[in-house]
């Protein structure tokens, strides 16, 4: 038998269309076959596909999809939002290099961020009455209607978890949380019953609360996300606080999470110095971890007026960053160097930018739904 070999003028004919593979064959593939398939989409195509049925859906979590996509570098984000600004201003944590980006509802103000989640009002006036909770990775939004109307809402907080998220806001009397697994809200005591009128900053999560701090006389409250209940934390405070704000985050990627305090010691309201403190929750106190150098303490007490109202601060990716409603730039620490630095202003600024500088944590994560 002789074999026929094709001399240089051999053109193959064309290639007939290939058809659809039938169902009946999709339905018999074993199941680590299929994941494997899928897994090897983009990721965007992979998030419009998992919307079709609940086992797509749930393939998110299967051991084909986390291995290829999570050891991927994701870059992660100081996002600023500034009114002046028609575009929100991302400083790139990993490159250290600053973008522009446009992000949905560009009107309406930018309230909360968790991981890859952003809470914007639906419409950015008085008259607004729903939420819009945007998935910046899925390229999803959820409309999550007020509990109640009119709903005077103050800072609201999002809040992951493995089952979603949770949205915590005030109102008055009452505080609510809903629950994107559930589509619901739940309604709780106030946080004006608590603290009177101390609140003004955003909670911030730690083991399963919400954690506050609040005006003289200084404490720490937490607020329950399963029991709707609210506790002091029963722990004392440093001596001479002029101000008191908080930070929670997981320091070594050991899925540990500490709560740190970020607050002024001086008297008659002016601080001397500024430290750092991590709750010990074994001994029930707080430890000094660091001072801020003297020279940063006085640039950052001359920025912010010594009002230190204007003072806030959040944690990301190992640093507790410290910012001011009336200062372009940030100063943060990095909690395992144990150093402190400067973010420079975004030359992308308008040069007469004054206040209204809200900095934001950013950090994609393919796992965040919304």
């Amino acid at each position: 038998m002789e074999l026929a070999i094709a001399g240089n003028n051999y053109k193959p004919s064309p290639a007939t269309p290939t058809a659809k593979m039938d169902r009946k064959i999709w339905s018999k593939l074993p199941v680590e076959l299929l994941e494997r398939i899928l897994s090897s989409l983009p990721i965007k195509t992979f998030f419009s596909l998992r919307s079709t049925c609940k086992y797509f859906r749930s393939l998110i979590f299967s051991p084909q999809f986390i291995s290829k996509n999570t050891d991927s570098p994701i870059s992660s984000f100081l996002l600023l939002s500034h009114p002046q600004s028609t575009n929100y201003l991302l400083y790139d944590t990993d490159l250290n290099i600053w973008r522009e980006f446009g992000l949905p509802l560009s009107r309406s103000p930018l309230l909360s961020t968790a991981s890859c989640l952003l809470c914007f009002p639906a419409v950015p006036d008085s008259s607004n009455s729903a939420f819009i909770i945007h998935n910046l990775i899925s390229r999803s939004s959820r409309t999550v209607t007020f509990p109640e109307y009119p709903f005077p809402f103050e800072l609201p907080t999002l809040i992951t978890n493995k089952n979603g998220y949770k949205l915590f806001c005030s109102s008055e009397n009452h505080v609510y949380v809903y629950d994107a697994s559930a589509s619901n809200w739940t309604r709780h005591n106030g946080i004006q019953r608590t603290l009177g009128d101390s609140y003004y900053q955003q909670g911030v999560v730690h083991n399963g609360s919400l954690y506050f701090s609040t005006r003289e006389p200084f404490a720490v409250m937490n607020f329950d996300l399963n029991t709707g209940n609210w506790s002091t934390l029963d722990v004392r405070l440093p001596e001479e606080l002029t101000f008191v704000r908080l930070a929670s985050g997981d320091v070594d990627k050991t899925h540990t999470n500490r709560l740190f305090m970020f607050g002024g010691i001086g008297r008659n309201g002016i601080s001397k110095n500024m430290k750092i403190w991590e709750l010990d929750e074994i001994e029930r106190k707080w430890d000094e971890i660091e001072s801020m150098p003297e020279m940063m303490c006085r640039k950052f007490g001359s920025v912010c007026y010594h009002n230190y109202e204007h003072i806030y601060c959040f944690w990301h990716q190992g640093m507790i960053c410290v910012c001011c409603y009336t200062w372009p730039e940030v100063l943060y620490y990095k909690v395992s160097r144990k150093t402190w630095h400067w973010l420079p202003k975004c030359p992308s600024l308008p040069p007469k930018s004054s206040c209204g500088f809200k900095w934001f944590s950013f950090v994609p994560d393919i796992y965040a739904f919304g």
